[in-house]
């Protein structure tokens, strides 16, 4: 239970600042238990009440009731699909970015086979007007104009702005990932999902400040590699036909730094 509890602790810190209550997390923790418990058992034959509260030690009418609700359908932000996207091909094609890799400042237009922000937009949506999403990246400061009046992509893109639609989507979804890789481990998938961490403890600030900064250049050297090499093996590739099996993977490196508590000095 020890684990499993400090586990818990940074999730429960950020509810109680949001202000959820006890009452309305024991309804959601509760409705889940039996929707978790439902899947691991969707395909034995003896699939009932009974057994579900003899799983997660909810009463059967409490069962019903919540078997009885619709399912929550989550929602992609918008706003997450299409930015994401872009980002993503001006940190990872050739046309946009530099010789060192870096993002290439856009014009606003350019010739046909020339790099500019409305190519990079009008690449990924026909729906929305590329001087709409320049406008709301202006404003969100996702991009800035130079003084030739190129879109620079700014490094604050990497990470979506505190409380927004999109953070809170990748705090989901990114937890969710991490989560599942390293409770299949536990369970003993095989082959393990990837999960490796360098950590160290009793670090003088100096160090730990000097292996945050090294930390934080690999991994930035790394997202920008593999999502480049993904995008080259995609460019060219038709549509799957539907019904296609497809597979999702998601990447991704954490880097977390606390003050440690000091014993108090014996007498």
């Amino acid at each position: 239970m020890r684990p499993l509890a400090r586990l818990l602790r940074p999730l429960l810190r950020l509810m109680i600042r949001a202000g959820l209550t006890w009452p309305v997390f024991a309804d959601l923790v509760r409705a889940l238990y039996v929707q978790v418990a439902a899947e691991e058992i969707a395909a034995a034959a003896a699939r009932t009440d009974s057994r579900l509260s003899l799983m997660t030690g909810v009463h059967r009418k409490e069962i019903r009731r919540l078997r009885e609700q619709p399912p929550d359908a989550p929602d992609l932000p918008p706003v997450v699909t299409l930015g994401s996207q872009i980002v993503a091909r001006w940190l990872g094609l050739p046309a946009f970015t530099d010789a060192a890799g870096q993002p290439l400042p856009l014009p606003r237009t350019a010739p046909d086979g020339q790099p500019s922000f409305e190519a990079l937009v009008s690449a990924v949506t026909r729906d929305v007007r590329p001087r709409a999403v320049l406008d709301d990246w202006l404003a969100q400061g996702v991009v800035r104009l130079d003084a030739a009046d190129r879109a620079v992509l700014q490094e604050a893109a990497f990470v979506p702005r505190p409380g927004t639609e999109a953070q809170l989507h990748y705090f989901a979804r990114n937890l969710h990932d991490h989560l599942a890789a390293a409770t299949a481990n536990v369970a003993g998938a095989t082959p393990a999902f990837l999960e490796r961490a360098v950590h160290y403890d009793g670090l003088p600030p100096a160090i730990a400040d000097r292996m945050e900064a090294l930390g934080r250049a690999a991994v930035e050297r790394l997202l920008v590699e593999v999502n480049r090499e993904v995008l080259s093996m995609l460019e060219g590739q038709p549509e799957p036909p539907p019904g296609t099996p497809t597979r999702r993977v998601n990447l991704g490196v954490y880097l977390y730094a606390e003050d440690e508590a000091q014993p108090e000095a014996r007498g």
